[in-house]
């Protein structure tokens, strides 16, 4: 976790990217984003992809393999991984290069304002007119490819996964305090005040990354105002003052005063809260589908095995958003630099999109088209097939993690004002005030 002053850092470096961006706007190469097939010769020769993904999860994996094949045809190719799995310091490097006009051929961005930016520039290529040349566009998810476009709709980044969102929860922990899965939100904090009378932690947080906890902030605004509150908010159209937000701060304050979380839940990290989850000392654990291999095979601890089972979202009075519209992710998006685009970089890219649905499908995770089976490991429980299989009935309206839509400076402030209002440290008001007034120092609207 870095400390405030390497984030005061970050922030900094952060902002003089994009001060420099703004500067240097008209000179960013004369390359045509729409020109997605390009004349010339196909000349093998060494690209980059410079990314923010673990080194040895599925997505890079499968691209080895593929780049490794790729080669074998055309000798001289490499695929050069620049890989920074840390996010903010993935963001540091990504916007420094961005303002230098030194991003390689590939890199990774989530939908930002500042990716924005670069797109508006036409420094990144179209890709909705990329995947119609190529014959794919109809292969992938809608939802997948919804996640990565910006507020205008334009899409300028490839999803190479796809995730759904779920509340994990322990059946005979719900039992044992005599409660039933929360059918709405302003269920969770009766159900969490019955799980604490009885002795048990109500929900698991990975407090220490802070986004899980953002995740909790961006549910009640999604059912009640659905997707455009916070593409209003990012904005500056929008308030944390309003309707939305002010209900979104006070079923937080009502989850900290219900006991939801478990003692300490700021400094705990990922595996510590997961570990509650899954030895059954926490009754829910709200987590991705990357995690079905340890939530959902028979990894999972026998004496708890048995008793896992999910729900999704729950609703509120008056939502605005279906019961099947929820968090479901396509991860941080691959941009393809529209200075550097040329004949090889297409042609790689047509043979890469083209395998890599079976090659990530048969890790067991989902893929972001729908053309590949997911391989559903040996030892999976029925949980597994259930989860994969409810990928193809999500709706269309997402529930968009705001770590990935407001600026650093907002959002680094509201994950810290975000701590205090669940310990209880500060009252809904003085959160609202709080965030209104970091919002209004560095929005754009």
């Amino acid at each position: 976790m870095p400390s405030t002053t390497r984030k005061g850092a970050l922030l900094a470096a952060v902002t003089t990217a994009a001060l420099a961006l703004s500067s240097c706007a008209g000179g960013a190469g004369a390359a045509d984003p729409t020109d997605v097939d390009p004349d010339g010769e196909v000349v093998a020769r060494e690209i980059s992809w410079l990314l923010s993904r673990p080194a040895d999860g599925g997505v890079i994996t499968a691209m080895q393999q593929i780049a490794e094949e790729y080669a074998e045809e055309h000798p001289g190719f490499a695929l050069n991984l620049i890989t920074t799995p840390d996010r903010p310091s993935y963001v540091q490097k990504y916007e420094t290069l961005a303002a230098a006009n030194k991003l390689p051929e590939l890199f990774d961005t989530d939908a930002t304002p500042f990716a924005q930016k670069l797109a508006q520039q036409g420094r990144m290529v179209d890709v909705d007119a990329l995947l119609d040349d190529l014959g794919l566009a109809d292969d992938y998810r809608d939802a997948a490819l919804a996640y990565q476009r910006f507020d205008d709709g334009s899409l300028h980044m490839v999803p190479f996964e796809f995730q759904l969102e779920f509340f994990w929860y322990n059946s005979a922990l719900l039992e044992q305090a005599g409660v039933e899965v929360p059918a709405t939100l302003d269920d969770f904090p009766q159900m969490c005040e019955a799980l604490r009378a009885a002795g048990i932690t109500p929900i698991a947080l990975d407090g220490q990354d802070q986004w899980p906890l953002e995740r909790y902030m961006a549910y009640y605004p999604f059912r009640m105002a659905g997707p455009d509150y916070i593409r209003d908010l990012k904005n500056g159209d929008a308030s944390f003052a309003d309707p939305a937000g002010r209900a979104a701060a006070e079923w937080l304050y009502d989850l900290g005063q219900a006991g939801c979380f478990q003692e300490g839940f700021s400094s705990t990290g990922y595996a510590d809260a997961q570990a509650l989850f899954t030895s059954g000392k926490a009754a829910v654990y709200n987590i991705g589908t990357w995690e079905l291999s340890n939530l959902a095979t028979e990894s999972l601890d026998p004496a708890v095995r048995d008793q896992i089972d999910y729900f999704t979202l729950p609703t509120i009075e008056g939502a605005v958003t279906a019961d099947n519209e929820y968090v479901t992710p396509s991860g941080i998006g691959m941009a393809v630099n529209a200075k550097t685009y040329d004949p090889l970089v297409r042609d790689f890219l047509a043979f890469a999109l083209e395998r890599y649905p079976e090659v990530y499908a048969a890790t067991g995770a989902l893929s972001p088209t729908t053309t590949a089976e997911t391989a559903i490991p040996v030892g999976a429980t029925e949980l597994y097939s259930r989860a994969v299989a409810q990928a193809d009935e999500v709706g269309t309206a997402i529930a968009m993690p705001w770590d990935t839509q407001l600026d650093p400076a907002t959002n680094t402030r509201l994950q810290q004002e975000l701590t205090l209002l669940v310990q209880g440290d500060i009252t809904p008001d003085e959160f609202i005030e709080t965030m209104d007034a970091t919002l209004a120092e560095n929005s754009d609207g």
